[in-house]
């Protein structure tokens, strides 16, 4: 036995301390804003409102029950932003930068557990890519408050301009989709090119993962260096990247030409926008439903083909090791390749000339499935408790699964019990539902210890 096998025996697993991290810091949020200097009217706000809140902010969902412009002061928004932040980079991850910063010693057991956290299949250079992950966070965060300032101090005078711009830039790259501006999300800034383009960077940016633009980053700098060509440096990202790069474009641009075509003459999204308000809406709406939250047209006006599209993006999600949630580009792509080696009868898994491993492959299907299966249960449950009609209920469950924050206007509306659906739904799509299954299931288990005989079973 490893020495990383006997730590995991002696403490508690990643899969049992990553969720609970995310609970303690739901349930400590939930009783700050319950306090009276967190609402705007110094009176306490009740228990299941604070829990909805910090829950939507600690898995950076977006859905609220309340307007948070106008139901929380500036101290309820300022948790609700810290709540956010921390949900966006992970409880660990913090934690293990607060440990930095204090100069606490990190045991093997602590990197093992960061390690697991961001997801990552290697823990070389741990603490160099947390510093990086944190450094560069709120260098990205600082240039988008900046570029929404040009825009809103104008609008709303320096104090509270500048606390929108902070708040909407964190609020963005978390991919948590909730603002201080007003009611209507984005809507009357629709055809405004810089917040619509800042808000769209931060969001890609946070969806595609840590991992992806280091590399890029780093692959372009030492591509300047060495002169390589734009050809040559795109041909050096690894795999990883070229991956999620490539899915992420053909997702943002198929969902965009989509929603081009089947909202072009809608009335009550951008049919009576110019054409170039509504192709920049259309790519708008195909990446804030990567997660994000933030609206431009309002929802409950969106076609049925366009909302069973919605679906599909926001059950799809963000890439690994970002702020987005769903169950994630690369898993749907691995998918998708498995019924193609099939179709093809191919023993093997090629991307971008690497062979993809077997347990990466039952991973993505058990994710996926699982996934789809938490959605169902929870949307039937949902219909149970709320009648509303089935393509609003879907997309709210979908979209809190997905951690999206999109609604069709129900979520101020919900009952106690559709409440307590949401934050389930939030909470697992934040934690991952194939991470609560791991959660309940046995440490240890000898499955598969014995080899049995080849069974014959028809399939299809």
């Amino acid at each position: 036995m490893t020495e990383a096998t006997k730590i995991k025996d002696k403490k508690l697993a990643p899969a049992h301390i990553i969720p609970v991290s995310f609970l303690i810091a739901i349930l400590v949020g939930a009783l700050l804003l319950m306090l009276p200097f967190s609402s705007a009217s110094g009176k306490p706000t009740d228990f299941l409102t604070s829990l909805f809140t910090a829950t939507t902010s600690v898995c950076v969902t977006g859905l609220v029950v309340v307007d948070t412009y106008a139901h929380w002061s500036f101290l309820g928004q300022l948790i609700i932003l810290i709540l956010a932040q921390m949900g966006g980079l992970g409880m660990i991850a913090m934690a293990s930068m607060l440990m930095l910063l204090t100069h606490k010693k990190f045991s093997l057991g602590d990197r093992l557990l960061l390690q697991d956290s961001f997801n990552l299949s290697s823990g070389n250079k741990l603490l160099t890519f947390l510093i990086k992950v944190v450094k560069r966070t709120f260098i990205t965060e600082g240039l988008g408050a900046i570029l929404y300032s040009t825009v809103f101090i104008p609008q709303f005078g320096f104090g509270k301009g500048l606390w929108i711009s902070i708040f909407n830039a964190v609020s963005a790259f978390c991919n948590a989709g909730m603002d201080v501006i007003g009611p209507s999300s984005l809507m009357n800034y629709r055809d405004n090119p810089v917040v619509m383009t800042v808000t769209m960077f931060l969001i890609v940016l946070g969806g595609l993962g840590f991992v992806v633009w280091f590399d890029v980053l780093h692959t372009i700098k030492e591509g300047v260096k060495k002169r390589f060509s734009p050809i040559t440096i795109i041909k050096r990202f690894s795999e990883h990247s070229k991956l999620v790069l490539s899915f992420t474009l053909i997702l943002l641009g198929g969902g965009t030409l989509f929603f081009l075509i089947a909202e072009y003459n809608n009335p009550g999204t951008i049919g009576n926008m110019s054409f170039g308000d509504k192709l920049m809406n259309c790519l708008f709406q195909s990446v804030t439903l990567r997660t994000a939250g933030f609206a431009s047209v309002p929802q409950e006006n969106l076609t049925i083909a366009s909302c069973l599209v919605s679906y599909f993006l926001m059950f799809i999600g963000g890439s690994p090791v970002g702020t987005a949630g769903g169950v994630k580009t690369v898993t749907v792509f691995l998918l998708l390749m498995n019924v193609r080696s099939y179709v093809r009868h191919e023993n093997e898994n090629v991307i971008f000339h690497r062979r993809v491993s077997e347990d990466s492959m039952r991973k993505a299907s058990a994710v996926a499935f699982v996934g789809v299966m938490a959605t169902i249960i929870l949307a039937v449950l949902f219909v149970m408790f709320n009648p509303v009609p089935m393509e609003d209920a879907l997309f709210e469950v979908v979209s809190a699964c997905g951690t999206v924050g999109l609604s069709r206007g129900l979520t101020s509306s919900l009952n106690t019990a559709g409440r307590i659906i949401i934050i389930i739904a939030m909470f697992l799509g934040r934690t991952g539902p194939i991470s609560m299954v791991a959660f309940f299931s046995r440490s240890k288990s000898n499955h598969n210890r014995i080899n049995y005989s080849e069974g014959v079973f028809y399939v299809g």
